[in-house]
């Protein structure tokens, strides 16, 4: 049996003893001289001196910053942005520091004015004045203060001389309630333009009897020029009639009439499409008639309060009362008819409360604007026609 005694003694004998380790000062080493490896018995491996790394005594800015502090200051910074976001969120505007210097201008309207043109598409200029005669259709624009010499039709009949015929009725709209006229079920349908246009004309039938039936209808609601605006179409003789004019205010809007029907361009209970379909009767049935739509002027929305409102703020049925407008400038276009903006053109929403009495009618100076810019369109090609002398001024 083997020693484990010796065994053991011998492998530890063997164990080369550790060396003895030197530190290196790098400072006092600089001058290049190397520190002596340290003695190590004879027959056992150098020690090996290994260097230990000083720190400076200087620091750079910063060497005291603390990244969770940094971190912390910019998420208090992004925080504080936020509250002031939505402290000054919706602030209201002043709209008195804006019109300081006066109300804005609108120096782009949807006017197209256009003469009458024959049916080889030749233009047709004329001057419209003595000689000539003129038929108003809309609502409370030419029918307030229908006996006034401050109504509109007796304004326009002052400023041309013309002979004027004011069909208007307080309290009507552009759009149909139906279709198809039933006086019974639909009486206010009896003063849309299209079907007014058909009793004078007796196109396609008389209707002498559906409008006596809504106005039966209505009773004590009927307005009071029914039975004279009834009188006038019936004998008004359409063939002597140079200039049909439609003008109906914002009550279709604050009514939330229909606007427009892509299936169908005349669908008269749409407000364009009323407007398409009376201008389509005319020029089939009396094509030497000048048709000429005014839109409405600038009318308020009211709120649930009865406080007034943008109407480009507020909705009542498919859109605000600028896109009626500009709805109607597309048809008229696409029908080739003189189109007069008075929402952009006349009467805005800046100088508004300086020309209505109330939310949507148009007091004494609202009348003079709408006047004058329709005569400024009516006799807009006055210079060019053949008819009139070198020496005659055209009308202003």
């Amino acid at each position: 049996m083997k020693n484990r005694k010796n065994t053991n003694d011998n492998q530890k004998a063997g164990l080369l003893p550790i060396p003895d380790i030197d530190i290196i000062d790098l400072e006092s080493g600089a001058s290049g001289e190397a520190s002596n490896v340290s003695a190590s018995p004879e027959g056992s491996a150098p020690a090996l001196s290994v260097a230990k790394p000083v720190k400076s005594g200087k620091k750079g800015p910063l060497s005291h910053v603390n990244i969770h502090v940094v971190l912390g200051l910019v998420f208090l910074l992004f925080i504080g942005g936020i509250i002031y976001k939505i402290l000054n969120f919706g602030v209201l505007v002043d709209l008195d520091e804006i019109f300081k210097d006066g109300p804005g201008t609108y120096e782009d309207n949807f006017d197209t004015i256009l003469p009458l043109f024959d049916a080889e598409g030749n233009p047709q200029y004329r001057h419209y004045g003595p000689e000539s005669t003129i038929l108003l259709l809309g609502n409370a624009p030419f029918a307030d203060d229908r006996d006034s010499p401050d109504n509109l039709a007796n304004m326009i009949r002052e400023m041309t001389g013309a002979t004027v015929y004011n069909c208007s009725v307080s309290g009507s709209y552009l759009a149909a309630g139906a279709a198809e006229l039933d006086a019974n079920a639909n009486p206010w349908d009896i003063f849309n333009p299209y079907w007014l246009c058909s009793l004078g004309m007796d196109f396609p039938r008389s209707f002498d009897l559906d409008y006596q039936t809504g106005v039966a209808a209505l009773g004590e609601d009927a307005p009071a020029e029914a039975q004279e605006v009834f009188d006038t179409l019936k004998s008004l003789d359409f063939a002597d009639v140079d200039v049909v004019v439609l003008m109906y205010d914002g009550s279709d809007y604050l009514a939330g009439h229909g606007m427009y029907n892509d299936g169908d361009a005349t669908d008269l209970t749409q407000f364009t499409g009323s407007t398409e379909a009376t201008i389509e009767l005319l020029r089939f049935c009396a094509p030497h008639i000048r048709v000429m739509v005014l839109s409405p002027a600038y009318a308020y929305g009211l709120d649930e309060n009865g406080n007034y409102i943008s109407s480009d703020i507020q909705r009542y049925g498919e859109d605000v009362l600028s896109t009626y407008v500009i709805k109607q400038y597309a048809s008229c276009n696409s029908r080739q008819v003189t189109f007069v903006d008075n929402l952009y053109g006349t009467i805005n929403e800046d100088q508004a409360k300086d020309y209505l009495t109330d939310h949507l009618h148009l007091n004494l100076e609202g009348r003079k604007k709408v006047a004058q810019r329709f005569v400024d369109a009516l006799n807009y090609f006055s210079d060019r026609d053949p008819s009139r002398s070198a020496t005659e001024s055209p009308a202003p």
